[in-house]
């Protein structure tokens, strides 16, 4: 019973970064949470048993192969893999955002004033565009570095690769990512 419980806790602590991160990479907001809970339902399945520290590098290689095995299928089914569609609303409005929307639902009020809200909001809007313009490995690399704060072996480890591609997937990364948004003004 304790272990069923940790491990709801551990899959209810990385289903929205686990999102997040699926939506970057296939670009469909109702795909990327299929990818997701097939991930945790594999994850509960067949490695319940193991301990609790290694749930976090597994979870992180069934999420990729299940990434994975959703592009091999569309490839399939549509002829074409297509990494840069854009995020659209069900209802086809042009002005959604799935991550903003996201943020809306977190419900982490602010003392913020107006101005540095849509200051921070188009900040994040530019970040996000431009880790969406990065090839797929590279973005797959810096979101396992940075945002699931992987090391670089365990990132390795989840992408089926050695130590120095993940480096080199991630300085390549960080400096497309610099330089574009210096390219828009922005400065960090």
């Amino acid at each position: 019973m304790a272990a069923e419980q940790e491990l709801s806790d551990f899959l209810q602590a990385v289903e929205k970064r686990a999102f997040k991160r699926t939506v970057f990479a296939v670009r469909d907001d109702d795909a990327a949470l299929d990818i997701v809970q097939d991930a945790m339902i594999r994850l509960a399945e067949r490695y319940a048993d193991r301990p609790a520290a290694e749930w976090p590098m597994l979870f992180q290689r069934i999420l990729s192969n299940a990434t994975m095995d959703w592009f091999r299928h569309q490839k399939v089914r549509k002829g074409v893999m297509n990494l840069f569609s854009e995020f659209e609303a069900p209802d086809g409005d042009p002005d959604f955002d799935l991550l903003e929307m996201l943020e809306a639902q977190s419900g982490q009020p602010g003392c913020e004033s107006s101005a540095d809200a849509v200051e921070r909001l188009q900040l994040l809007r530019s970040i996000e565009e431009e880790i969406a313009r990065l090839p797929a490995r590279q973005r797959e690399a810096f979101l396992m570095r940075y945002w699931e704060e992987l090391d670089v072996a365990e990132t390795a480890a989840a992408m089926g690769c050695s130590e120095g591609s993940v480096k080199t997937h991630c300085s390549r990364a960080v400096h497309a990512l610099a330089q574009a948004l210096k390219l828009k003004g922005v400065s960090l």
